[in-house]
């Protein structure tokens, strides 16, 4: 039988994405991985084979895509702070190895999740499509090495492989470890505080969706192929006041104290400099990218995706933040 690859399978979407195509496909085998084996059993039960192994070891991807039609490329190293070297590795290194070798296995269909991280500027943004032009300088490590393994993915395109990428933004659901963990972190600490006038607007992008999508690539003509989509849930929602949504609904008081957007940039500036030169591994306790995320609008046109794709968000962004509350009240100490 032929073989789906799904990576980052330890992870919230490749461990999603692999479940719910071990659950629903029944044409291949699903083969979850990653370096991480926290989840192991549960893969197992949802009828995926799970292999552990280090995409940045071009010898285990090269056995790892044996008789694969379709790679689906979910693992990074995703975080908004950290060292190029370290991003540089898991981001480029892993997803070129990956590629060379499913192009060598004679893979068909490889599906890279990329991030609509490359359009952040420290500034809102609106309606951003996927034609606009980029930021002459990334916001981070994370989203320079991200666009250059894009850029790479793409170019294989049409030659012995077809390629694609998807941007979702800002994942939810059940099973986040990223989102709405780093939110709560923050406001069990008493550092949550309302940035700007607490009337920006954004996308968001529920588990669900990223998953339609993914299908969705499955199922669509070449020409569509060699592209990249911006995937949201199609109806932006007001920030704080979807925030304070998810906090009532964990029985949490929303945050009240507000302060000036310039100034906490300021301060973010002063706390990155300060790292910078001290070497500090760890992520500040405040950043600029932060800033942006809790005080600018940003929200992006998925137009291209439902005309080329036939994408069609299947869930809201506020069911799927309901399912994060219900999974987060049953898995929380």
């Amino acid at each position: 039988m032929k073989k789906i690859i799904v990576t980052g399978a330890a992870g919230f979407l490749g461990g999603r994405l692999a479940a719910y195509l071990g659950e629903n496909t029944n044409d291949y085998q699903i083969v979850a991985t990653s370096r991480r084996n926290n989840n192991t059993e549960e893969l197992k039960n949802k009828n995926c084979e799970f292999i552990a192994g280090d995409l940045t070891d071009a010898e285990f991807c090269n056995r790892l895509v044996v008789n694969a039609e379709i790679v689906i490329h979910c693992a990074a190293l995703s975080s908004p702070y950290g060292a190029y070297d370290d991003f540089y590795k898991a981001n480029c290194v892993a997803t070129e190895n990956l590629l060379i070798a499913s192009k060598k296995a004679c893979v068909k269909k490889f599906i890279y999740i990329s991030t609509p991280s490359i359009y952040v500027n420290s500034n809102s943004r609106l309606n951003v499509k996927e034609s606009d032009p980029l930021p002459p300088k990334m916001i981070n490590n994370y989203a320079k090495t991200k666009l250059i393994s894009e850029k790479l993915i793409l170019e294989y395109n049409g030659k012995g492989i077809l390629t694609i990428a998807l941007r979702p933004r800002a994942i939810i659901g059940a099973g986040d470890t990223v989102i709405f963990p780093r939110i709560l972190e923050a406001y069990k600490k008493g550092k949550l505080k309302i940035i700007g006038d607490g009337k920006n607007i954004c996308d968001l992008t529920s588990v669900r969706n990223v998953i339609e999508a993914v299908l969705c690539c499955l199922k669509t003509d070449e020409k569509a192929w060699g592209e990249a989509y911006n995937i949201t849930d199609g109806h932006p929602v007001a920030f704080w006041e979807t925030l304070n949504y998810a906090l009532k609904s964990l029985q949490l008081s929303p945050p009240t104290t507000k302060i000036p957007r310039a100034l906490a940039m300021f301060i973010a500036s002063i706390i990155e400099f300060k790292a910078k030169v001290l070497k500090q591994k760890s992520e500040p306790p405040l950043i600029k990218y932060s800033v942006g995320v809790l005080a600018d609008s940003f929200t992006l046109d998925i137009s291209k995706a439902k005309k080329m794709l036939n994408f069609t968000p299947q869930v809201t962004s506020l069911q799927s933040i309901d399912e994060f509350v219900n999974w987060y009240k049953n898995n929380s100490k």
